[in-house]
């Protein structure tokens, strides 16, 4: 009988107060769409990073012929084969618990390979280069790419190595902006739900508010304040649900037009976030929201029912 009360009650709130219930399911649902998305872009982010940091490598370019700026370059001449197998050795005993694999790039070969590639004409900054100009590399997999500094510190002065890059350089600016990026939406997120929270709570107070008599009724009949409270807290999970469901169908077709149909079809190199992403945090997002309107509900009758 209660139950069917409290079913009934809530029906009757829902119908009485459509214009409010629609607001809270629009503000719930651009509430949800900005934290979904910051989720997302941390998502993205993340799949990005571990794709390309699993890529790169830490290259360690060996002195050339004739001059160079670097002080262990003085000697003016390339390592010869049997120094360059010495620093492999030493890369080997010195560096065996970051360095995986280590590959040796002939000047010959980068010529070839690389250069050639991707200047077909041999020329760069108006001069014809040819493979007299390049010089040797040693090209090392590391066991972890954020131990960079630690190889670089073993092998940057070490003699025959003129310098040592770490592709993971070029990414990190990359990352650096794609950060921020969450961040701004987190925030904007946050301001949302701050936002969401307030208009249920405001909603629900007012609908509490509309039906004054009923509820003194219910309190003078011996209603608990849970029996008298549910309908509304109900109310207030309805409009979040609908809300946050509409924010990850929202957020399926965003993935789908401008990812996977889109931006994913031209570029292959990067892994993107898929629609199966957007279905796994989804039940969080629709928990979250019917989480934070029990909150506001409650909150707000609290103190209503005191006044």
């Amino acid at each position: 009988m209660r139950t069917r009360f409290i079913l009934s009650e809530t029906w009757t709130s829902l119908k009485r107060n459509v214009p409010m219930i629609i607001s809270v399911m629009l503000v719930t649902f651009i509430s949800f769409v900005f934290i979904g998305a910051s989720a997302l872009l941390q998502v993205q982010v993340n799949k990005a990073k571990g794709d390309w940091y699993s890529k790169v490598e830490v290259v360690v370019y060996l002195c050339p012929d004739g001059s160079s700026q670097a002080a262990t370059c003085a000697a003016g001449k390339a390592p010869t084969q049997q120094e360059i197998v010495e620093l492999q050795d030493f890369i080997h005993q010195e560096l065996r618990d970051n360095v995986s694999k280590i590959t040796y790039v002939s000047r010959d070969d980068f010529y070839k390979n690389t250069f050639l590639k991707k200047y077909p004409d041999g020329k760069y900054q108006g001069r014809t280069l040819t493979a007299a100009d390049m010089q040797d590399s040693l090209q090392l997999k590391l066991k972890d790419p954020t131990k960079y500094k630690m190889v670089s510190e073993v092998l940057s002065g070490k003699t025959g190595v003129e310098s040592v890059v770490d592709q993971k350089q070029i990414f990190d600016p990359v990352f650096a902006v794609l950060n921020k990026a969450t961040v701004v939406t987190v925030a904007l997120a946050a301001v949302m739900v701050v936002v969401a929270i307030l208009l249920t709570g405001t909603t629900i107070r007012m609908s509490a508010a509309s039906r004054k008599n009923e509820t003194e009724i219910m309190r003078l009949v011996g209603a608990s304040n849970w029996t008298i409270q549910l309908p509304f807290i109900f109310e207030g999970l309805f409009a979040s649900l609908v809300g946050s469901l509409l924010a990850s169908g929202a957020l399926a077709a965003i993935v789908q037009l401008f990812i996977t149909d889109g931006i994913a079809q031209s570029v292959s190199w990067i892994p993107f976030v898929t629609q199966g992403t957007v279905w796994l945090i989804s039940p969080a997002l629709v928990l979250g929201a019917m989480l934070l309107s029990i909150i506001a509900s409650v909150v707000s009758l609290h103190r209503y029912l005191k006044a």
